[in-house]
Parts: C-alpha cells; structure tokens; sequence
C-alpha cells in the first residue's frame, strides 16, 4: 500500500515537473563579456518616442564612455515599449548599430502573443533583437546577476 501511495507521489511530481511553464526552462544566458566591468540593464516599457531615444541615447553614450569590452549594456523591452524593436520602427537602424557595438536588445514574448491574440496577427521584430519569454523576468534574473537596472 506504501509502494502504491509512494509511486503516485512520485507520478504528480513528474506529471508537474512536465507541464511546467517553458519560461522557467528557458532562460537566456548572459552577456558572454568576461572583461565588462559595468553591467547596465536600461528598461523600456514605455511606446512615446522621446523615451525610446532617451534610451537609444543612454546606450550611446555608455559605449562611448566606457571601453564597449568593459561594459555589457541590455536594453529590456515589454509592453508599449517593444515598438522600437519592430520591424517598422524608425529607429531601426539605432538599433542595429547599437546591436553591432554589443549591445543586447530583448524583446518581451508575452508582449508579441499578447498583440497576435489582440490582431489575429503577429507582430515581426527586428531580427537581431533577442527574444525573451517574459520582459520582467529578464530585467529580474540580470538584476540578480549583478547588473543595474535603470529605466531612463
């Protein structure tokens, strides 16, 4: 009876461990620069263009006063503010410079499934941006790994 009790345990905690969100499994690893001595995170979740330049600006200026080997910049962005990471954005092409330089753009997937749900029709992104399963969670684990978040 012990052994029945015991591998029906044992059975939910696989059945759980199964069906587990994929946004715990699926983290993204860090920046790989082991020479950054600073470790920036700027959030964007706002959509008005002013705070979406600041950003761009911030990121800018970070490259140019630090070495871009000894800083590791990631710009988060979720709700309103994934519009500057869409394929259409005007800044477009800040972005891809700024991917060039080493700085990493995330890109909210709740977001993106939340405008598909709204429009039937999902949103394309910019290719360099780095999708992300939830933006918060991101701005979180960096956090948590020695970055400092800032939100311009």
């Amino acid at each position: 009876m012990m052994r029945l009790q015991a591998f029906r345990a044992m059975l939910l905690a696989l059945l759980a461990w199964a069906t587990m969100p994929q946004t715990l499994a699926q983290q993204v690893p860090l920046q790989d620069k082991p020479f950054a001595e600073h470790r920036i995170v700027l959030q964007l979740s706002d959509g008005d263009a002013k705070k979406q330049a600041l950003v761009l600006s911030v990121a800018n200026n970070l490259l140019r006063a630090y070495d871009p080997d000894k800083v590791a910049i990631e710009v988060v962005a979720f709700g309103p503010g994934i519009d500057l990471l869409l394929s259409g954005s005007e800044r477009r092409k800040q972005v891809e410079s700024l991917i060039a330089q080493g700085v990493r753009f995330d890109i909210c997937l709740n977001t993106i499934d939340t405008l598909e749900r709204e429009t039937g029709k999902r949103p394309e992104f910019i290719s360099g941006a780095t999708p992300v399963q939830v933006g918060v969670g991101q701005i979180l684990f960096l956090a948590e790994n020695g970055y400092t978040v800032v939100r311009p």
